[in-house]
């Protein structure tokens, strides 16, 4: 069944603006159903968890029902799924955790690939520990990690594997599953970024083999939170820092304070909006709605990625797609010979196109591969359509003819 992207799109209240959005890795527009249940819940009633009053039961409720759904979403233990401010929050609050059972001599290993949320956390709680940091390298020729380099780090003083799942700048899908394998040989656990893989595939935590995984409902139409699926056996076995009188129970004793209630209800929402965009029977288990779903956003999004990248070549030598590996998702970084990328931001903006310049806390993508920082990305979403496509593609030509390249030096 193909994606009813007419449909789709009238659940967005913000596409009634006109714009064509491609900053979708930057976070996603937000469909009514999540907004409503999101209000829906604030005003509940609704006061702090408990189990006597309506109102308690209603907040109870709300922390169940976003534990059930994204265990559902991720393929995870609903006991190991953790909320977090954002995915960035929890990567620090688990580098912490984790580096209390660190010691000097150990090393961990980190990857040039990643966003530096995954990167940041994790050196600066080695600097503390006295951990050495090691580093899978990226194959300049083709955009994707170099696993010759990951055999080279890993040792059997290897405490942590840190990798994405896939880059949130060029696309790139890395081999979880293998990497993850060869870190337990190891005696490592494996912290797997899914931010930008999760917006666009069907996540399994188990499959990939990843003892801690993040993502950011904000980047699949949810609203801004992040979410950790640990394995419950690995979660038992840190100690954090708490308060003494709150519970001692996993998943509840990495959540610090009052839960934010409205918002995992909103977050809940979008994976049951994201279960339901693929047809089929209405009855049917969730996560077998959700992988049909994501089938169906899969295909949709490569046909429209196929579509931006025919126009793009149709744009000859002025355009450098620095996109390149076998397996990516639809997230194409671009730059412009000779022309600024924030100029072409603005021009495409005035033009009621939304696609980004920077470099997107990518800083050792960039450094790594001497990218010109700002370099354009472009991104889609479920709800992006064919005429969005050519609205990017006439604006980008439109800018080429009007920008003449500077001359070099």
């Amino acid at each position: 069944m193909s994606l009813d992207v007419v449909a789709l799109r009238s659940h967005f209240p913000s596409l009634a603006h006109g714009f064509a959005f491609f900053d979708g890795p930057g976070g996603t527009q937000t469909p009514a159903p999540v907004a409503e249940a999101i209000a829906r819940t604030m005003t509940g009633p609704l006061s702090n968890r408990g189990t006597v009053s309506a109102s308690e039961r209603n907040a109870e409720s709300a922390v169940a029902g976003f534990r059930a759904a994204y265990a559902d979403l991720l393929g995870a233990a609903a006991n190991g799924v953790v909320h977090g401010r954002s995915a960035t929050q929890l990567t620090y609050d688990f580098s912490r955790h984790l580096a209390k059972t660190w010691r000097p001599g150990d090393e961990i290993v980190l990857s040039r690939l990643d966003h530096d949320a995954n990167v940041r956390p994790w050196i600066q709680a080695a600097e503390r520990a006295g951990v050495t940091v090691r580093w899978i390298e990226i194959d300049e020729a083709t955009t994707e990690l170099d696993l010759g380099s990951y055999e080279r780090a890993l040792s059997s003083r290897t405490r942590l594997v840190a990798v994405t799942a896939a880059s949130n700048v060029l696309g790139s899908v890395v081999p979880v599953r293998l990497i993850a394998d060869r870190a337990h040989e190891a005696g490592a656990l494996v912290h797997v970024d899914g931010v930008h893989y999760a917006a666009h595939r069907l996540v399994d935590v188990r499959a990939l083999g990843a003892d801690l995984f993040v993502c950011s409902p904000y980047k699949f139409l949810g609203p801004h939170c992040g979410v950790l699926a640990g394995s419950p056996d690995v979660l038992e076995a840190l100690a954090p820092d708490k308060l003494l009188p709150s519970s001692d129970a996993v998943p509840e004793r990495f959540e610090f304070g009052t839960l934010p209630y409205e918002v995992l209800a909103g977050a809940t929402a979008a994976v049951d909006f994201l279960a339901d965009l693929g047809g089929g029977a209405p009855d049917a288990p969730r996560r077998e709605r959700l992988r049909r779903s994501l089938d169906c956003l899969h295909e949709h999004e490569n046909a429209l990625r196929a579509r931006i990248e025919q126009g793009l070549r149709a744009l000859g030598d002025d355009v450098t797609v620095r996109s390149r590996a076998a397996d990516r998702t639809p997230t194409l970084l671009m730059t412009l010979e000779g022309r600024d990328s924030r100029e072409a931001q603005a021009h495409l903006a005035a033009r009621g196109v939304v696609a980004p310049a920077g470099s997107f806390y990518a800083h050792e993508v960039f450094t790594a591969l001497k990218l010109p920082d700002p370099s354009l990305r472009v991104g889609l979403a479920p709800y992006n359509d064919a005429e969005d496509v050519d609205r990017l593609l006439d604006g980008l030509s439109s800018f080429l003819r009007t920008a003449s390249p500077r001359a070099a030096g």
